[in-house]
């Protein structure tokens, strides 16, 4: 099984969703599908100091799985 598939269910924190988003980059065929994982991981890792930036909170309680699942399911949903 893939890497990326045998993390969803355990992405906790941050950390492992940017872990899973690296193994799920590995799998992106289309250059321009990979272009906007990319964009998205570097967003979500720089997060931070957007909503810093912005003047606004952190939202807290991300569900990091959810949207690893979100993201997987949609590379493979017909």
């Amino acid at each position: 099984m893939e890497e990326h598939i045998e993390m969803l269910g355990k992405i906790q924190s941050k950390a492992d969703f940017l872990k899973f988003m690296q193994a799920f980059l590995k799998m992106a065929k289309d250059p321009a599908v990979r272009d906007y994982l990319e964009a998205l991981t570097a967003w979500a890792a720089d997060s931070d100091g957007y909503y810093h930036n912005a003047g606004k909170p952190m939202p807290e309680n991300i569900n990091w799985d959810f949207i690893a699942a979100l993201l997987y399911a949609g590379s493979i949903y017909e």
